[in-house]
């Protein structure tokens, strides 16, 4: 029986959490979801856990199926092209935009798209 000491415990360094922004989530999942990509090899080299990776996945994929039950006739964002631009296809229509376009900008072309 092992029992811990409150005392003994103190001296214990403490570790800070990672924070990651969206943005590198964003793109760590996109090299995931590659053909042939190995998530194993991934989370290594940038200092994660590989279920930690896993999990950025899942979410990624949830994201997407709340998004497309929300918006039936938009079928989602397709990829970031080159970190910089995003895709979304709207029926036989794909919008590009710039990562740094305003999103009411954004929504108007969309609803635009929709009505045409």
């Amino acid at each position: 029986m092992i029992e811990a000491v409150a005392d003994r415990l103190e001296g214990a360094p403490r570790q800070l959490r990672r924070r990651w922004s969206d943005e590198f989530k964003a793109q760590v999942v996109m090299e995931a979801l590659e053909p042939g990509a190995s998530v194993s090899a991934i989370a290594r080299r940038i200092g994660i856990h590989p279920s930690q990776l896993f999990a950025w996945r899942r979410d990624a994929r949830a994201e997407r199926r709340r998004y497309r039950s929300r918006h039936p006739s938009c079928e989602g964002v397709v990829a970031p092209v080159a970190g910089a631009v995003i895709e979304i296809a709207i029926g036989e229509v794909i919008v590009r935009a710039g990562v740094d376009v305003d999103e009411a900008q954004l929504q108007r072309v969309i609803r635009a798209v929709r009505s045409a």
